[in-house]
């Protein structure tokens, strides 16, 4: 379990906790690779510097989280279990501590006796710096100079085997049976095991802690019942005794048999169930069963306390849950909802407590950027590649949308998208089927049905118009959606890939189902306008030297945004008020304003030579207008 003989870059007082971190070590070397697990108490210092490589201890120095030396101290705890049933034992019953247990008490001991010595060689981590201190001679300083040090060696030695090697006589008093009790200083290692298991998310932490309280139950009536014993054999009269009443000559009886009645009065006095048929009969028992069933009280109020937390914990899912769909029926029936929408709104209520282990939110709001975005490219990366409107795009585009979509469950029958509604998101379908719903004369009409990758609401998003269709789900379905602010964020800075999504989504569009189309008779306008194929970026050269991609890289940096401007075109001056069949004419900007007078003698009818604002003011450059802007061509 020692170290190699390296020697790390940093000196021995500054020395990373991350060796301490390893479940796996290179042949021939004790080197830590592995940040598999991570105790709440390693914190590196401000400032440490962790290379890619081990950092390793001085030689002889055994790493704290080292395996070898994590199984050694699991082997002492079963060991502990042994001292902590034998200790009081042997004491209530002499004739143990020097028959059949005190060979065993000496393995034991020995056990114990190589630990301490192992204790001068593990490192330790500096509670001040937190940084792991290898010096041998800081380890032992710190050891000795706590209170660790005494206690070990006074609950190792073997006091009766000592006193019969200067004596050579066999004592049996009861001194040596409360020196022997020295040994529950053992018991911290238990305790210490169950706080690690309750941290390690391979164990159950419900099973993890009813065994804490088990075992803390078990060796509460253990340790009674054999100091009620020990008064028993110590009272000058036999038969004047809580057991002596019941079995005469007790102490001449087998040790067992006296064991089981010490359990049975002591579990009996712990569950208040109080048979009477063993009680106290002098005042020393009285006294001591008092002071048991006081400590009885605190013992049940702590165990009650704990598995009523362990319960409401496992079920506290459970408990929200029904408080989400009382609080939705107690609203829809307040408001007169009707049913259609009751039910929407309970199956999203049970759909998101059902999916709220796939999305935690609240914990990829706690992680670091970097692992947020590793974690969307991973799942859904490849949705978001198959997809009609970022085919072509560049790796940059790419790996900047990723990260800003968010995962959706939506349960059948629910409407994602109303017809009408305002255009906030884009939608990408993962998993699942919606059908796409138009509004004719009061009644719904299905136009078409959308599954995986397929998107929705990018028509809204482009063209900055309200949604043209109602889009339901047919099945259990899973989308991801970026926001309308967000998605042209990304856009503009980068024109070509701007190019690309305006020429896919177009292509797109030109593919659609008739009876699609016919819902949005601008789109047919605009395509009909649009050459698609000259809107495609063109390749560049492949040889290019630096100052032309730098030129271009600040070009785009600052680069308008490419999705289509949309006026409403006039043919009079807006001073003048005329009847116009459903107030003008929608239209896109072109490129420039000669394009622009030609496009609205094509959609008005008439030529113009002047461009007017709503406000009078004269149109010089198109690139100040903004969506939904009235010219007036006159």
């Amino acid at each position: 379990m020692s170290a190699s003989d390296g020697r790390s870059p940093l000196t021995s007082e500054m020395k990373s906790p991350m060796p301490l971190l390893s479940r796996r070590h290179t042949s021939g070397e004790n080197e830590i690779r592995n940040l598999a697990s991570i105790s709440s108490s390693l914190l590196p210092a401000f400032g440490t510097v962790m290379g890619e490589g081990s950092v390793h201890l001085k030689r002889f120095v055994i790493a704290p989280y080292d395996r070898r030396y994590r199984w050694w101290r699991t082997f002492l705890v079963v060991l502990v279990v042994y001292s902590a049933w034998s200790s009081p034992f042997e004491l209530a019953f002499r004739k143990t501590s020097t028959g059949a247990l005190l060979p065993v008490d000496l393995v034991v001991d020995a056990f114990f006796a190589i630990d301490i010595i192992l204790t001068f060689f593990v490192a330790y981590l500096d509670k001040t710096t937190y940084l792991l201190i290898d010096d041998h001679k800081k380890i032992a300083m710190r050891y000795i100079t706590h209170l660790w040090f005494p206690m070990d060696v006074a609950s190792t030695l073997p006091f009766q085997t000592i006193y019969r090697i200067f004596t050579g006589k066999m004592h049996n008093g009861d001194v040596f049976g409360f020196l022997n009790l020295l040994r529950l200083w053992r018991l911290r290692r238990v305790s210490e095991l169950f706080s690690r298991l309750e941290k390690d998310t391979r164990f159950s932490y419900f099973w993890t802690r009813y065994c804490k309280l088990i075992s803390v139950t078990l060796f509460a009536v253990h340790i009674a019942g054999c100091f009620y014993y020990w008064l028993a054999i110590h009272y000058t009269v036999s038969d004047d005794t809580w057991i002596g009443s019941q079995v005469p000559d007790f102490e001449d009886r087998s040790i067992w048999l006296g064991y089981t009645y010490s359990m049975y009065w002591s579990l009996v006095t712990l569950t208040t169930t109080g048979y009477g048929d063993l009680h106290a009969q002098n005042t020393g028992e009285k006294v001591f069963s008092i002071f048991y069933m006081l400590f009885n009280i605190g013992l049940t109020a702590y165990l009650i306390g704990n598995m009523t937390n362990l319960i409401v914990h496992s079920s506290i899912r459970t408990f929200a849950m029904r408080d989400g769909i009382h609080q939705v029926l107690s609203y829809a029936s307040k408001n007169r909802l009707p049913e259609g929408l009751k039910e929407q709104m309970l199956a999203h209520v049970t759909l998101k407590f059902k999916t709220a282990e796939l999305q935690q939110e609240e914990v990829l709001q706690d992680l670091p950027k970097a692992i947020r975005s590793g974690i969307a490219q991973h799942l859904f990366r490849k949705t978001v590649d198959n997809s009609y409107l970022f085919k072509g795009v560049s790796e940059d585009f790419i790996v900047q949308l990723v990260p800003e979509m968010r995962a959706e469950y939506y349960p059948p029958k629910v409407d994602i998208v109303i017809q009408n509604e305002i255009s906030t998101d884009l939608y990408i379908i993962v998993s699942g089927a919606v059908d796409l719903v138009t509004l004719k004369n009061g009644m719904e009409q299905f136009l078409s049905k959308l599954g995986s990758p397929d998107m929705f609401g990018e028509i809204g998003v482009i063209f900055n118009i309200p949604q043209p269709f109602t889009v339901r789900t047919k099945r259990l379905s899973q989308v991801i959606r970026i926001s309308h602010n967000h998605f042209k964020q990304l856009v503009q800075p980068l024109t070509e890939d701007g190019k690309i999504i305006l020429s896919n989504f177009l292509q797109h569009l030109k593919g659609s189902k008739e009876e699609v189309l016919k819902e949005m008779p601008f789109v047919t306008e605009l395509l009909g306008e649009t050459n698609v194929e000259a809107m495609a970026p063109t390749e560049e050269p492949q040889n290019r030297d630096e100052s032309s991609q730098e030129t271009k890289r600040k070009s785009m940096v600052y680069a308008p945004d490419i999705l289509p401007v949309r006026v409403v075109l006039h043919g009079h001056h807006p001073d003048i008020e005329q009847k116009e069949e459903n107030g003008g004419k929608l239209a896109h900007v072109p490129d420039s304003i000669k394009d622009l007078l030609g496009l609205a003698e094509k959609k008005l009818g008439k030529r113009g030579t002047t461009i007017l604002m709503a406000d009078g003011s004269q149109v010089e450059d198109l690139n100040a207008l903004r969506d939904n802007d009235h010219l007036y061509i006159f």
